[in-house]
């Protein structure tokens, strides 16, 4: 059944033509995640689709009742679902003091409450913890009906979306499949364009030598032999061989022509993917560089931490995560402020990302911004930038001209090119589109030095962490695996989970018995021993746990 359908329509910001669509029809089945880059027209689609901005040109039709997560509007407070009021956790909220996350909550809330055959959705995602993100794009595939989302979530755009519309120089183009097929299909079409092009250039190359072969021969032709005179000479430069001339020159007309009528095929740019070698970091031979123990802290009466303790170890990159309100930041900014019962190694030099942007300097250039504090030379900066998505001349637009997203990436490199041996990064990826946030795995990939990131983007954790630490119930649990290990291990089959039952209470036995050595001790008893052979059963039992 049609749903939507959109003929003509042209959205101008001034001279520029921002979004020009001459047919689009979405159907009940479809499931359409919409992407491209910062400024591409992608919430502008939406919010005119919606009625929320004037279109210059063309023809809009609903078929049916629609709803709308926008992601600045607020939410109305008119939630229809009171099953949907409890699930998303909104009773007795004061609606005047909700958090990000409550809002976006109640925005999806309300949107779902509505009886609605078709839903647009500009990142919906903004805000939510990873529980959330799980339960929203439950909800997706349960709904009946189309829907069109705006995302950089990549793990909810491979599990809800069947189709891709990219927009790009304001055109659409669609791409059947979800957003890891959509991918797969940009690259046979990157290689095709590039065979293509190498085609052409081959072509255009064996033909202009061809030319220049018949002009060097029609050349050496009007050359006057040696033995003649001058009088012949003369005659021989206007007569001789003026048939076999004649045959050269139209040959040579003819290969222009066809160099003149050669399709022309556009050069590919491809981005460089070499390693980067971070040489200037002060290296850490520490292996644990910071450490928690028994940390305590509260706000009013909600307790954050109830002795909490944890580790991170050189050379990790470890991802902090948990539910909304867990305490993430709190503990971030506890360790940039090394408060008590945080020890962190005196040769650390900590890189900190936060969504203040006040560390750049607006009337500088983005390659001065960099290169004020830059512990690397012009060239390796450039090849960041460059990795980053800032390239060639670029690198000389003023930081005033640039979108909040070339923004982070800018904060991204003057961060990591000061020489920061260990980078924390919170939310690395808001404000980001799907390339720049890709540009940024790969150099974040590459990085020489130690991570600690929170982030709710699952697929980013996926591709970044080598370890995990959440926050649940007021202390952190830590696993040294990737993210895709950590899942398993959590949803671990119950009679694997009797198995990590029995350890612990052989655990918890042993654990008694060096309690009770340690309370009083023998002659043959070595303290300090039995103190370290405790606190690591104590941690195999909090990792259990």
């Amino acid at each position: 059944m049609l749903n939507l359908e959109i003929n003509n329509l042209k959205k101008y910001f001034g001279d520029k033509l921002i979004l020009d669509i001459n047919n689009l029809k979405v159907y009940s089945e479809d499931k359409i995640g919409i992407v491209g880059a910062n400024g591409a027209g992608k919430s502008t689609l939406l919010n005119i689709l919606c009625g929320e901005m004037d279109k210059d040109q063309g023809y809009i039709k609903h078929y049916g009742e629609y709803a709308y997560i926008s992601q600045l509007k607020e939410p109305n407070h008119a939630i229809l679902n009171n099953q949907l009021h409890r699930k998303f956790n909104l009773k007795d909220k004061d609606k005047d003091n909700l958090s990000g996350g409550e809002k976006t909550r109640l925005k999806i809330a309300e949107a779902f409450s509505e009886r609605s055959s078709m839903l647009f959705a500009d990142e919906p995602t903004s805000n939510l913890d990873i529980s959330a993100i799980k339960m929203f794009q439950e909800m997706l595939l349960e709904f009946n009906g189309a829907i069109m989302i705006v995302s950089h979530d990549r793990e909810l755009l491979d599990g809800v979306c069947n189709k891709i519309i990219e927009i790009e120089n304001g055109k659409t183009k669609t791409y059947d499949g979800n957003y890891s097929n959509y991918m797969e299909q940009k690259k046979l079409e990157i290689d095709r364009k590039k065979f293509e092009y190498d085609h052409y250039l081959n072509e255009k190359q064996k033909l202009q030598k061809s030319a220049m072969e018949i002009s060097n021969k029609t050349s050496s032709m009007r050359q006057v032999p040696k033995r003649m005179g001058n009088s012949e000479a003369r005659l021989h430069r206007k007569m001789g061989n003026q048939k076999a001339k004649g045959k050269l020159e139209k040959t040579r007309k003819s290969i222009y022509s066809r160099i003149e009528h050669i399709e022309i095929k556009e050069r590919v740019e491809i981005a460089e993917r070499t390693k980067i070698d971070f040489e200037a970091l002060n290296k850490v031979h520490s292996k644990i560089i910071i450490h928690g123990e028994n940390i305590d802290k509260s706000f009013g009466k909600k307790v954050i931490f109830n002795k909490a303790e944890f580790n991170i170890f050189s050379g990790t990159r470890t991802a902090l995560i948990g539910d909304n309100g867990c305490g993430k930041t709190t503990l971030i900014k506890m360790i940039l402020k090394a408060e008590e019962k945080i020890e962190i190694s005196k040769v650390l030099n900590i890189g900190y990302f936060s969504q203040d942007l006040s560390i750049l300097d607006e009337e500088e250039t983005i390659l001065n911004n960099v290169m004020r504090n830059s512990v690397y030379n012009e060239e390796f900066v450039r090849l960041i930038l460059s990795r980053l998505l800032f390239k060639r001349d670029d690198v000389y637009k003023k930081v005033s001209f640039l979108s909040g997203g070339e923004r982070v990436k800018l904060c991204f490199a003057k961060i990591i090119l000061e020489g920061s041996n260990m980078l924390i990064l919170d939310e690395p990826t808001n404000y980001l589109d799907l390339y720049s946030i890709e540009a940024l795995e790969d150099v974040l990939k590459d990085y020489g030095g130690t991570i600690l990131f929170v982030s709710h983007d699952r697929k980013f954790v996926e591709k970044i962490a080598t370890d995990i630490m959440c926050i649940e119930n007021q202390i952190v649990k830590s696993f040294k695996g990737n993210y895709h290990e950590y899942l398993s291990f959590i949803n671990r089959p119950k009679e694997v989970s009797s198995i990590f039952s029995n350890e612990k209470m052989l655990l918890e036995n042993k654990i008694s018995e060096i309690i009770g050595r340690l309370s009083m001790p023998s002659r043959d008893d070595n303290i300090r021993k039995l103190d370290e052979e405790y606190k690591d059963i104590l941690r195999k039992i909090r990792e259990i746990e």
